[in-house]
C-alpha cells in the first residue's frame, strides 16, 4: 500500500481486465527473495517507482490469503494456481507523480493508474479481494 503525501493510496486498472477495477500493486516473491525487496522490486516493475522514492511505514503482521473463484481459476495463471499468499507493506512515495512510468518494464500490468482515499480501496478491488483490503485498511488504521 502506497501513500503519496496526502495520504491517498496507488491503484492501477490492470491491463488485462477492460472493467472499472482498481488494485495496488503486488507482485510474486522470487527464490531467495526477502518479502520487503520483492515488494520495491514488484513496485518498481509495475509502476517505474524507483526503491530510493520508497519508504517503509509498516508490515501486515500475518500473510493474507485470498482464493480466486472456482470459475476463473483454468483461464487465470493457466489453471496452475487457486490464489495466492501475500505479504502487504505500508509505504510513502517520496517523488512526484511524474515519478511514476507505467511503462517502464516490458510487460506493463496497468493501463492507468490514479491516488485514492483508503477507505475506498474496498469498492474499487474485484470482489473475491475484498475482504482482505478490508483487514488491510484495519492493519494499517494507525497509520491511514
Amino acid at each position: 500500500m502506497l501513500l503519496n503525501p496526502a495520504g491517498s493510496v496507488f491503484v492501477g486498472a490492470r491491463i488485462d481486465n477492460p472493467g472499472d477495477a482498481w488494485q495496488m500493486p503486488q507482485g510474486g516473491i522470487e527464490q531467495g527473495d526477502e518479502p520487503w525487496a520483492a515488494a520495491l522490486r514488484e513496485l518498481e516493475e509495475e509502476t517505474g517507482i524507483p526503491p530510493r522514492l520508497v519508504e517503509r511505514i509498516a508490515e501486515c503482521p500475518e500473510v493474507l490469503r485470498y482464493d480466486l473463484p472456482k470459475a476463473w481459476r483454468p483461464r487465470l495463471w493457466g489453471g496452475k494456481w487457486r490464489g495466492q499468499e501475500q505479504h502487504w507493506f505500508l509505504a510513502r512515495f517520496l517523488g512526484r507523480d511524474s515519478d511514476i512510468d507505467l511503462a517502464a518494464h516490458a510487460h506493463p500490468e496497468f493501463r492507468d493508474w490514479q491516488w485514492v482515499e483508503p477507505r475506498r480501496l474496498p469498492e474499487l478491488i474485484v470482489p473475491f479481494k475484498r475482504a482482505l483490503y478490508q483487514r488491510l485498511l484495519r492493519e494499517f488504521a494507525d497509520y491511514l
